[in-house]
């Protein structure tokens, strides 16, 4: 348990910073379009999808690793609280059609990128462990 606490705790400050960094790059106002967020929460569905395809059933791989990158350097990267702010932000700059864009175009290419992200990562795995998958099955 203390090992995976201190994982997440030390992913959450990559992903944070990551996060920071990419908002610094890209900011945006209140009722303006938030592109960083998008980006952030579709790049991070993608890598989650990556990594639970790849790693996640991988033999001996310690819980700490997937807490750390799953909870810790993810969780903290993306977060859908963001994704309300902003669309709340555009609400009340009455901007509900560019936030109803954003909103169905968060979930929708979130959950585009996660799908796709696992079965990359399912067939990255396969290559990398032709023993230890065995055919037709699905990570």
């Amino acid at each position: 348990m203390g090992r995976d606490l201190i994982a997440v705790f030390v992913g959450g400050l990559v992903g944070t910073g990551l996060r920071l960094s990419i908002d610094a790059a890209l900011p945006h106002a209140g009722a303006q379009f938030p592109w960083s967020t998008l980006i952030i929460n579709v790049v991070g569905a993608l890598i989650l999808g990556l990594l639970v395809g790849v790693l996640w059933k991988k033999p001996g791989l310690p819980h700490w690793v997937r807490a750390g990158l799953g909870a810790g350097v993810l969780g903290s990267f993306t977060t859908f609280s963001a994704v309300m702010v902003s669309v709340v932000g555009m609400s009340a700059a009455d901007a509900v059609g560019p936030a109803s864009v954003y909103l169905v175009a968060s979930l929708v290419l979130g959950l585009a990128a996660a799908f796709t992200g696992l079965r990359v990562g399912s067939t990255l795995a396969h290559l990398m462990m032709p023993g230890e998958v065995q055919e037709g099955e699905t990570l």
